[in-house]
């Protein structure tokens, strides 16, 4: 995996990635944590053509301002990019905005760990 690696993907609101209907909130607006699956799913696509046969990566810490209301019907772009390599620790820059040169609407950093995907699952109770 190399610093630089990104990936970018257009989101139309709708009415189901509401806070209300999430319970977020009770607004008829993009909620956080739909923002944020998109956000944490950018992470994953960046890097995914460079993941070994076997290994995956796992969220472990996010860091994300939410600074921008976005209606039913608006179209978000996000864009995940890969800043900072160490060992298997991964920070990606994510950043949404409304689709077409749009004002920013979200912005942070999200941190995934690299993992062998069965050594990771056998640790797990049940």
């Amino acid at each position: 995996m190399r610093p630089g690696s990104s990936s970018r993907s257009v989101h139309p609101v709708t009415e189901e990635d509401t806070a209300r209907a999430v319970g977020s909130g009770d607004l008829p607006v993009l909620a956080t944590p739909r923002l944020l699956a998109w956000c944490e799913a950018r992470t994953c696509a960046a890097v995914a053509a460079d993941l070994e046969e076997g290994r995956s990566t796992v969220g472990t810490r996010v860091q994300l301002e939410h600074v921008g209301a976005s209606p039913v019907g608006a179209r978000v772009e996000v864009t995940a990019t890969l800043r900072s390599v160490d060992g298997r620790l991964l920070r990606f820059e994510v950043v949404a905005t409304h689709a077409g040169g749009g004002p920013v609407v979200a912005h942070g950093e999200v941190t995934r760990v690299a993992v062998d995907a069965a050594r990771f699952l056998s640790r797990l109770d049940g």
